[in-house]
């Protein structure tokens, strides 16, 4: 089916982009106990679409969902493209995917918790795990952008962590009904 041809609810949203040019200069002590962080080093199309649906449904991540399994396997293939999963007692709690195909600059392309871990403290966590990922391997920046469709606490929390304000943009985003994504109200357009 193509993009042109489906029909689209309209959605307004913030976009705030960050930036940031320093690695953390406090000790880091790790994840919490209890918790692992694995690199899914050979991420199928469907666990990948498991975590970023789970994660993304509720914040209107609609840009993966219109890519075919073969486009999305690509991206997974790529070797400059990382997906980390943070598990609980076995089970997949949340996820960040790296994307390292500007390097030196970095991007924390997706980063988030899964509905049943949100709230219980992993989010800070998980974020730092991340910064400290992606300043591996000779980063000169690691940047990332999050919108008024995300958690509320996701840009306090992007600051908090070290990343600086560098722009807000207004943007339009025609999601595809087909996908079946609830739009919270105060993001419709019309």
């Amino acid at each position: 089916m193509s993009l042109v041809a489906d029909r689209t609810t309209a959605v307004a949203v913030d976009v705030t982009f960050l930036r940031m040019d320093r690695r953390p200069g406090d000790a880091w002590p790790g994840l919490p106990p209890g918790l692992r962080l694995e690199v899914a080093t050979r991420c199928s199309t469907g666990f990948y679409r498991y975590l970023y649906d789970t994660v993304g449904e509720a914040h209107v991540w609609w840009l993966r969902r219109t890519l075919t399994d073969n486009e999305l396997a690509q991206v997974l293939r790529d070797p400059a493209v990382s997906v980390h999963v943070l598990y609980r007692d076995g089970e997949p709690v949340g996820f960040y995917e790296l994307d390292r195909r500007n390097r030196p600059l970095v991007n924390l392309s997706y980063f988030g918790l899964l509905p049943q871990a949100v709230g219980a403290g992993l989010g800070r966590a998980l974020l730092r795990q991340a910064v400290e990922d992606g300043w591996a391997q000779g980063t000169r920046a690691l940047t990332v952008n999050t919108c008024t469709a995300d958690h509320p606490r996701a840009l306090p929390n992007y600051l908090a962590a070290g990343f600086a304000k560098l722009r807000t943009v207004r943007e339009v985003w025609h999601v595809p009904l087909r996908l079946g994504l609830p739009i919270p109200p105060h993001l419709r357009l019309g």
